[in-house]
């Protein structure tokens, strides 16, 4: 594989980057690469280098980049308007396409942001009970509100259920109102829902943590405390949603929850995320319903066409059969390489995740949590990105999305550049050698 090389253009880019974005970049991806263009499963920066491209916009572009169809919707929406602040056709077909197709949808509200989203079940869940504190996973992440960043990667993990701040400018009475529990621990979890039954308004958890799958029976458990409680179990499905199945994660594990959120491919890359759930909660959306108790949920590009045709046009592409059973394919042929790869080298290191979304853990033992990825050799990690970024594959630092269109010409890219990090690895350890 050739070495990548920079270009004038691209360097100077990176300049003026670091001139007038705070870091470099927009918050993202590191900041050393400026990308021009994507087609199906690869991109190419603006020195021309080109990438089999396992971040996928951070997981939008599940079936490829610029996919004829979805480029078809959007042209021909744009010439009649790209945002009315009223309902539209699009916004209303893909608010019931999201009903047929995910188990506990009965309502949606649409937003722009995976953020808002979780913002917005949260607060839903708080005006349904009439309480405030919420429970959610240590090492879950469910947006950048003052809620979501509670716990989400704290450095110095304090004791459960205490809540603790990941982020400057959050004030430190938002801590009082979220509760902490592990990831896959549901005796703990259920012990902490109980004891706090009469001040939760809900529970929040990605049903996929990360990179870390449920065990069997942890979301079965809390689906049965919850109802128990009479509390509402609300799914992250930002990252899960139409990608672990038509149906989500719900779908995946056969576990329907009361709310949940969707973004990133709903949208087909454009920024539409949505809350939906059970039609007796999502009503506090609505003043005919409620009256007075209205909860407002306001936003100027909620339900926008454009991204609205992009979401039907994706969807539709994903109910062709045979799609999820061949990206499931895709996935398991790259997750059982780079676990051969590791095996062979005896390399402490493991890979996690579901075929449609993993990585590589520089950690042994059972990883089932938080505080079980913080054994992760860090630095070996961040070698290994370096080395497959240098051999042509873009991932991000902790994921490898795969997509429905990622060919076997891309499979063999990546899995001789997974060959040649692994390689640099065992150098590295054995001679020192810097890469």
């Amino acid at each position: 594989m050739a070495d990548l090389h920079r270009s004038e253009q691209e360097l100077a880019l990176v300049a003026l980057a670091n001139r007038v974005l705070p870091g470099g970049g927009f918050g993202n991806l590191a900041s050393d690469i400026v990308i021009a263009e994507g087609r199906g499963g690869r991109v190419r920066d603006v020195s021309g280098n080109e990438y089999v491209d396992f971040l996928l916009g951070s997981g939008p572009m599940f079936i490829g980049h610029a996919h004829p169809d979805v480029v078809a919707a959007v042209q021909a929406q744009i010439p009649k308007g790209v945002t009315f602040f009223a309902n539209n056709e699009a916004g209303i077909r893909l608010a019931a396409a999201i009903v047929d197709a995910v188990p506990c949808a009965e309502q949606v509200r649409f937003t722009s942001t995976g953020t808002e989203a979780d913002t917005y079940a949260m607060r839903v869940a708080r005006a349904f009970r009439k309480r405030d504190k919420i429970l959610k996973f240590e090492g879950g992440f469910h947006g950048m509100s003052e809620y979501g960043l509670q716990s989400m990667a704290p450095k110095r993990p304090g004791n459960f259920p205490q809540a603790a701040p990941d982020s400057p400018g959050i004030p430190r009475s938002v801590a009082g109102d979220m509760l902490i529990a592990p990831f896959n621990d549901p005796d703990m979890a259920a012990s902490i829902i109980r004891e706090h039954r009469d001040e939760l308004a809900g529970v929040i958890v990605e049903p996929f943590q990360r990179l870390i799958p449920p065990k069997p029976g942890f979301l079965q458990a809390l689906r049965a405390v919850t109802t128990e409680c009479g509390i509402p179990l609300i799914f992250d499905e930002i990252v899960t949603g139409f990608r672990f199945a038509y149906g989500g994660a719900q779908e995946y594990y056969g576990v329907i929850p009361d709310i949940c959120t969707l973004g990133k491919i709903v949208a087909g890359g454009f920024p539409l995320a949505a809350v939906t759930g059970r039609a007796d909660i999502m009503r506090h959306f609505d003043r005919g319903q409620v009256g007075d108790d209205v909860l407002p949920q306001i936003g100027t590009l909620s339900g926008n066409p454009v991204a609205s045709v992009a979401g039907l046009a994706t969807l539709e592409v994903l109910r062709r059969p045979g799609t999820y059973e061949a990206v499931f394919a895709t996935g398991r042929r790259l997750m059982d390489g780079l676990a051969g790869m590791i095996a062979a080298a005896g390399l402490p290191a493991q890979v996690i995740g579901e075929p449609v979304l993993f990585d590589v853990i520089f950690a042994t033992g059972d990883v089932a949590d938080y505080r079980a990825t913080l054994r992760q050799d860090a630095d070996a990690l961040r070698r290994f990105n370096r080395s497959v970024r240098s051999s042509g594959v873009l991932k991000g630092d902790t994921k490898c999305y795969v997509s429905t269109v990622h060919t076997d010409a891309d499979v063999e890219h990546a899995l001789a550049a997974f060959q040649a990090a692994v390689d640099a690895e065992v150098a590295f350890r054995r001679q020192g050698i810097s890469l």
